[in-house]
């Protein structure tokens, strides 16, 4: 996961037979972005046991797509709809993103 590239996480409950087009639809018509941008959205189904992908890739988009035998992925609760690359980690691996407490460090953007 770069960090030059930002995640934005779709809200509503995905139709998972959505493909590239119908998925860069709703990144352009519902949240309001250029699905060619190079950021990664992210989709995760109406029973949530599928997630998927989408970026453009210079030349084209890729799609990932996970899809779980057990379990469900957790929809995670957002002030907006950006998270970071760890939380996406966190959120593949099923890691309920409600318990994460992160250690502080130090943080450049809040220099004197």
């Amino acid at each position: 996961m770069s960090n030059s590239v930002r995640y934005f996480l779709y809200g509503q409950p995905t139709d998972m037979r959505f493909g590239i087009n119908s998925l860069a639809g709703l990144v352009q018509n519902e949240l309001g972005f250029d699905p060619m941008n190079g950021d990664i959205f992210i989709f995760i189904g109406k029973r949530s046991n599928q997630v998927r992908l989408l970026q453009w890739d210079r030349d084209g988009f890729a799609l990932y797509i996970k899809k779980l035998e057990q379990g469900t992925f957790e929809r995670p609760k957002l002030a907006g709809n950006m998270i970071s690359g760890g939380q996406l980690t966190l959120l593949l691996q099923g890691v309920m993103l409600d318990s994460v407490s992160y250690r502080r460090r130090y943080d450049s953007s809040k220099r004197g």
